[in-house]
Order: structure tokens, then C-alpha cells, then sequence
């Protein structure tokens, strides 16, 4: 029998016999913790357990790492999609969103959520889960599949697979119950030994690990104001009847492109002059404080709620909070010993107070720029003093914490908090990440602006992604108003540019297999010419053609 040789780690090199799986490769190489292993990654490529071993270089990916929580999640979701099956016959999920660590849950056809049916279904999953049932994998032709999906009541992920330009696709079955996903699956139930189920509002959280600990279920606080966002997002989505990325696929080529964007500015441009008369109708608020993870678009939303501001009678001055940083000498630093441009203690909190006291009471006022190509601040004769109409709108990720603007009155601030939380979802029970929505932005807005590459960006996201756990999201709750800058349609737009740009990151480098995953999602997505769209469009401050001057 032939044998295969591997290297395990770039170190030790072992052989097995023709035939023999990653995941029996697991077991006796990792027999301690090969239960948190979910993924094999071999020659750069992640790879499924239950493949068959190749020759190269091996190593194994757990729980402890974002693909291999996004492969548990995904699993999660297909262990409560064959419980349903037993639970509730007739009635099928929908994965609305993403919700904390969990995804909020709806039955079809507005079915009552019980406390004792989400017990039964949490029940039936554990009881699968006992059963160690293995994930089936099986290609089939698309057409063939997109039927099948329809004939399940899975119309959505029908609609989508028209789009799907290979003739075959890999579906997934656990005893009976079929779907397709959108990545890499666990080889059985058995894995999948972490999770929750609670009831809420109108339907229900399934409950994942957190990122820190994969055996441990964080107490469920749901944040209500971001939840009521969402919610009113994903009903906007259905009215105008693209709830998924399929549903947008169809209007698009029918020909809907110019409706579709003309509809969506118009929404947002009524919401943005809607904050705009929350403000002015209260004449003590004098500093509006925007605050956002990277590319929800902050500085394009804080020029368009200026002119609305304006065209109601105030006097607004978009005001970055750049201009507080510390010289870059000065920067803490942060776990990896780097500079940490994103912590609190990276801005002249002092000189900030000290600045707004002056504007709040009147005072003319030297304001400060900072200096990038320097790295300091600098003083460019840039005075200030705030009248009876005059009001600050100020832009930056600590807008929102209280500690930077601790000695303003509280009546004299206004907090926004924006995100680009999008209301598509893939299909019925894939919901679309919003921070992969984001990640694509800031591909095109980088390349586009500094010429950093998508390989730098990427390699980059993990750090900004915990600047905005520790910074941002903590605050989130306590804005006074929550904004949804995304667009129904962006995706569309995004791929143009975003595809060539991922693309040209190698299979040697790093970060082929996350651009990889991104080139797969967005081979979904039908592409959507430019030239509707406005130059105050808030995409503009990504692909470019603003007039903003962004």
C-alpha cells in the first residue's frame, strides 16, 4: 500500500498509510485535544478532517482560532437546522443576525416561540450531539441542488445557487437533513459540545462559545438599542424585498440597480435629517460625539449630518479627534510591545477638556492639527469660538466613553453611535458579517488611499478588531442614537474593487486563506456599475468620487 509523508509543523516528519484521514492524524498526534481540533491546514490550505491525507506540510486548526470558530458556528447552525426537524415538523428557522456571542433566531410563518419549545429543540440538539452523527459530503450538480433547496422551503439559498457560476457544489447532510454552506464543516455532532438556547423578544439566541474560552457560554445581556437597529434594518430589507444576497442577485438583473440606490439614499438621508432635528431641538447640546469601528464611515456621515445641521439653522464644525493624539514618541504601547494608536491613553484627554471648557464657555480658542508624515502636533493659527448656534461634530472611536469628555456636561453632549450593520443575509440560515462587510470597505478604501495592499490590510484587521472590542463596542449601548450606515447594495459595488485587489495575494502568502474566503463570498454576489450613485454617498468615502474630498 502506498504511504503518505508528511511534515507535522514544519518539524517531525511521520507516514501513514494511503487512505488515512486528517482527523485520525489528529487523534494520534494531538490525542489530548484533538476534540478542539475542527480543521487541518495543509500546503497553506485549510482542509476538512475527514479528507484523506496528503503529502506536505500539516498542522491543525482549533476553536481557539477565527476559522475554526467560524467552522463550529457553522456547524452549530446545521446541528439546530436537523433538530427543528423533530421538534417542529412544519416550521422552519431563519438566522436573522449576529447578536453579542450568538444569532438571533426566527421561526418561518411568525410561529410563537415558546419557553418550553426552545427547551425541546436545546434537548433534541444535545441528544444529536450524544449521537456523534457524521457530517455527510456530497457533490451534486448546482441546478440540481438549487431544486432540491426549493423543494425544501429553502427558497432563498434556491435564488442564490442560480448565481453559482461552477456546475457543481459540495452539500452537507446530517441524517436527512440537507443544506449548503459557505465554508468548512466539523467531520461529526460530536464536536459541536458548547452551547445555549434563550428566548427572545419575538424569537430566540443560539448561543456559541466565546472567543476566549471555547467550553464557556457568556450570560446572554442583550443590547437592545443595536438589536432594535438590526431589526429595522432587516425589515427595511424585506420591504423592499432583498432580504438576501440571491434577492439582490435578482434585482440587480432585472434591472432594479437605480431604484435600489436611489431608494436606499433616500432612506438614509431621512434618518440622517431626522438625528439632525433631535439635535436642534435642543439648543444645550454643543458637542455631537460620533463614535464607530473601523469603515462604518464616520467622517462621510459627520459631513452629511453637518449640512443637514446646517440647513436647520446651526453652525457645525466637523471636528476629528485625530488632532488630539499624542506625539507619536509619546504612544502607549500594547501587548505585542507595538504602538497602540487606538487605546484612550493615546489622546490628550487633558488638552481636550481643556480645549472644550474654552469652546463651551465662550472663549476664542487655539485648536491643534496633528501632523502624520511628522507624527506630532502642531499649532497652524486654527482658532475657534462657539456662538448661540454654533455646535461641535466631532468624529472619532472614543466619542462615546465617557473618560475622554469627563468633564463636559452631560446635556451638553450628543452620542451617535455608527456601524455598517447589514440587513443581507446569505441566505436563510447564513447570516452576512457585518465586520466582513466592513473588512471589505477598508480593502478598497486602503488601496484606493494609502496603497497599502489587501495582504497589509488583512494582516492588520486582527488588531483592529480588538481595539474595537476594547474601545468601542463596550460603549455602544450607551449612544443616544444608533446609525446604520450600510447599504443594501454595497457588496455589489464593493466587488469591483475588492476582487482584483484579493486576487494578488498568493498562496504563499499569510493571508491567502482568509482573501481566499472573502473571493468565495463575493463570487456570489452579482456586480453593480457606479455611476447612480451620488458623490455624498457614503460608499463614496471607500471607492472613491466623493465630495467630501475623502
Amino acid at each position: 500500500m502506498a504511504e503518505i509523508r508528511i511534515t507535522y509543523e514544519g518539524k517531525d516528519t511521520y507516514t501513514y498509510p494511503e487512505g488515512t484521514t486528517y482527523q485520525q492524524v489528529a487523534k494520534d498526534l494531538c490525542p489530548e485535544e484533538y476534540k478542539d481540533i475542527v480543521l487541518a491546514k495543509t500546503n497553506g490550505r485549510l482542509i476538512e478532517l475527514f479528507k484523506p491525507l496528503r503529502d506536505g506540510d500539516v498542522s491543525f486548526v482549533t476553536t481557539y482560532e477565527k476559522n475554526g470558530r467560524r467552522t463550529y458556528r457553522r456547524c452549530l447552525i446545521f446541528l439546530m437546522e436537523r433538530a427543528m426537524m423533530d421538534v417542529a415538523k412544519e416550521t422552519d428557522v431563519r438566522v436573522m443576525y449576529t447578536l453579542g456571542d450568538g444569532y438571533f433566531c426566527k421561526l418561518t410563518d411568525d410561529a410563537i416561540v415558546t419557553d418550553e419549545f426552545v427547551e425541546s429543540l436545546k434537548k433534541r440538539m444535545q441528544e444529536l450531539v450524544e449521537q456523534d452523527i457524521p457530517l455527510k459530503k456530497k457533490v451534486m450538480k448546482t441546478r440540481q441542488a438549487s431544486e432540491l433547496f426549493k423543494q425544501d422551503g429553502q427558497e432563498y439559498k434556491g435564488r442564490l445557487l442560480r448565481y453559482r457560476s461552477s456546475s457543481n457544489i459540495n452539500i452537507y447532510e446530517i441524517d436527512g437533513c440537507h443544506n449548503y454552506f459557505y465554508g468548512f464543516m466539523l467531520p461529526s455532532t460530536g464536536y459541536i459540545h458548547t452551547f445555549d438556547l434563550k428566548r427572545f423578544e419575538d424569537g430566540f439566541m443560539l448561543l456559541y462559545p466565546t472567543k476566549a474560552d471555547p467550553y464557556k457560554i457568556k450570560e446572554f445581556d442583550p443590547a437592545v438599542k443595536l438589536f432594535t437597529t438590526l431589526k429595522a434594518s432587516a425589515n427595511w430589507g424585506e420591504m423592499m424585498e432583498i432580504p438576501t444576497i440571491g434577492a439582490l442577485n435578482d434585482a440587480i438583473a432585472r434591472g432594479r440597480s437605480r431604484e435600489i440606490i436611489l431608494t436606499q439614499e433616500a432612506l438614509m438621508e431621512e434618518q440622517i435629517g431626522s438625528l439632525a432635528k433631535e439635535i436642534v431641538g435642543n439648543r444645550d447640546r454643543k458637542f455631537v460625539m460620533i463614535a464607530g469601528p473601523s469603515s462604518s464611515g464616520k467622517t462621510t456621515f459627520s459631513h452629511r449630518l453637518s449640512t443637514q445641521l446646517r440647513a436647520r439653522g446651526l453652525n457645525p464644525h466637523p471636528f476629528p479627534l485625530d488632532d488630539y493624539y499624542l506625539d507619536r514618541d509619546k504612544m502607549p504601547l500594547d501587548e505585542f510591545g507595538e504602538k497602540d494608536f487606538e487605546a484612550l491613553e493615546g489622546l490628550d484627554i487633558e488638552l481636550f477638556n481643556s480645549d472644550m471648557q474654552k469652546l463651551l464657555r465662550g472663549e476664542r480658542t487655539l485648536l491643534p492639527n496633528f501632523n502624520f508624515k511628522t507624527g506630532k502636533r502642531e499649532y497652524r493659527d486654527r482658532y475657534m469660538q462657539m456662538g448661540a448656534d454654533d455646535v461641535l461634530v466631532i468624529e472619532g472611536i472614543h466619542g462615546l466613553n465617557d473618560k475622554l469628555s469627563y468633564t463636559l456636561p452631560k446635556e451638553s453632549k450628543y452620542k451617535i453611535y455608527i456601524s455598517a450593520l447589514t440587513q443581507l443575509s446569505v441566505d436563510e440560515h447564513n447570516p452576512l458579517s457585518t465586520t466582513d462587510g466592513r473588512l471589505f470597505r477598508r480593502i478598497v478604501r486602503d488601496a484606493r488611499t494609502r496603497g497599502t495592499s489587501a495582504a497589509g490590510t488583512i494582516a492588520m484587521w486582527d488588531s483592529v478588531r480588538r481595539g474595537e472590542e476594547k474601545n468601542i463596542f463596550p460603549f455602544q449601548e450607551y449612544a443616544d442614537a444608533m446609525f446604520n450606515s450600510a447599504l443594501i447594495y454595497e457588496m455589489a459595488v464593493l466587488k469591483i474593487y475588492a476582487q482584483p485587489q484579493l486576487y494578488m495575494i498568493e498562496t504563499k502568502d499569510a493571508e491567502y486563506v482568509e482573501a481566499n474566503r472573502l473571493l468565495k463570498l463575493l463570487d456570489y454576489v452579482l456586480p453593480m456599475e457606479t455611476e447612480d450613485i451620488a458623490n455624498n454617498s457614503l460608499i463614496r468615502e471607500f471607492i472613491g468620487g466623493g465630495c467630501f474630498g475623502l
